[in-house]
């Protein structure tokens, strides 16, 4: 069985979609089957192409076994529409033309939404390649894009819409990654195979019997009886981060209790400015950590924020973040409606929910989990019970390879 995945983002950049790919492309490989990746030149999320891998137009590497081929892609650190879709179709033509004459034919090709547009390169390959094409949905298209305000032209977005519903047709199997993403499809689309692909944890390597709780702690200067609330991953929009200091603000008084805020992301100045401006000392900054030493600061925290804007379009999101805190035994504070609150807070009671974008009720639930030491322990234990039997990512790509091997024959 032979596998390209297609995907605009792969390490060594950091991220979610970066993660779950590898994880899967290393897992599937040691079942047997020749995975290989078509990806971009790194450069997320600063926008800026990696050293190493500048000025150049194709570069073949292997990354843990896994044959990785690379594309040039324009890069501008712009919030422009203009700039982003100059940055969007510059790798839908640079990897069809790396795909057609660099890679050899595969079985499948797994390409992955978001962006929309590489649905076209896949779409060209897979029919001159002659492979089965997988089209794998994080992220819903263009929905999402027109309810953040990413794309206001009425013209892009029914293009894009018809592009989307183009692509469902001609895929052979379609992957979601949240039940909900699997629902809306199979609505759309009920005449199509649509397979629920989750994200999930490594519970071997989230061990928090591994890891020392004071470590990372204590080397950042933080006392080993603060109270600290660990947001970690992109400062983006979508995120609605400003809910973090303005509970900070609320809290203020309360000296022990402390904010993290760890990652990149095209609003994290904007962040340090209003936190200047507020005069609140609550909330620390850090760059994004190697995803190696991630266990190390989950556990060292003691919960997780998973903030959401509060829009309808995020009720069938699954931040990916949640499971590897769950599988550190930290419990989580969900500010996400829908899917995730009925999954994490209502069926494995290992955290507690605030209405999204309320800093009230945020502060709120920082000050319930921070005087209640066995609340937290219960919460914790219940979390990495629930990642353990439901979203191990060895159990999620066995599950996977069965259905590819199935297709095979």
């Amino acid at each position: 069985m032979k596998l390209l995945i297609l995907t605009q983002y792969y390490p060594p950049e950091t991220g979610a979609a970066q993660n779950r790919l590898h994880d899967l492309a290393k897992r599937l490989k040691a079942k047997g089957a020749e995975v290989s990746i078509l990806t971009a030149m790194p450069n997320y999320p600063k926008m800026k192409v990696f050293d190493g891998y500048r000025h150049s137009c194709y570069k073949k590497e292997i990354i843990e076994g896994i044959t990785i081929r690379r594309s040039w892609i324009y890069v501008k650190n712009s919030r422009s529409i203009f700039h982003r879709l100059l940055n969007y179709f510059s790798f839908v033509f640079t990897s069809l033309f790396t795909g057609l004459f660099r890679t050899p034919r595969p079985d499948y090709i797994l390409c992955e939404s978001p962006p929309l547009f590489l649905g076209i390169s896949a779409f060209i390959l897979s029919r001159v390649k002659g492979a089965r094409l997988i089209f794998n949905i994080s992220d819903l298209w263009p929905e999402s894009a027109e309810k953040l305000g990413l794309i206001r032209s009425r013209f892009l977005l029914g293009m894009s819409s018809k592009l989307e519903m183009f692509l469902y047709r001609k895929s052979y199997l379609i992957t979601g990654q949240t039940k909900g993403i699997v629902a809306n499809i199979s609505q759309r689309m009920p005449g199509k195979t649509v397979h629920w692909l989750p994200n999930g944890a490594e519970p071997d390597v989230y061990d928090p019997a591994k890891f020392n709780n004071m470590l990372w702690r204590c080397e950042n200067g933080f006392d080993p009886d603060d109270f600290l609330v660990f947001y970690g991953g992109i400062l983006g929009h979508a995120q609605g981060l400003e809910v973090i200091l303005l509970a900070a603000e609320l809290l203020k008084s309360h000296e022990k209790i402390k904010f993290v805020i760890m990652g990149s992301g095209p609003c994290r100045e904007e962040l340090i400015e209003m936190k200047n401006k507020m005069g609140i000392n609550n909330v620390v900054f850090f760059d994004s950590s190697p995803k190696a030493k991630m266990p190390e600061v989950l556990a060292s925290v003691d919960v997780s924020l998973i903030p959401l804007r509060k829009l309808d379009l995020f009720k069938g999101a699954i931040p990916s973040k949640i499971f590897e805190s769950l599988a550190m035994k930290k419990p989580i504070i969900l500010g996400v409606e829908g899917e995730a609150r009925s999954l994490f807070i209502e069926d494995a009671r290992c955290g507690v929910a605030y209405t999204p974008d309320d800093y009230a009720d945020l502060a709120q639930k920082v000050l319930l989990l921070s005087g209640d030491g066995e609340k937290l322990l219960a919460l914790g234990a219940a979390g990495r019970e629930y990642v353990k039997l439901n979203f191990d990512r060895k159990m999620i790509a066995d599950d996977f390879y069965g259905i590819l091997s199935g297709m095979v024959s």
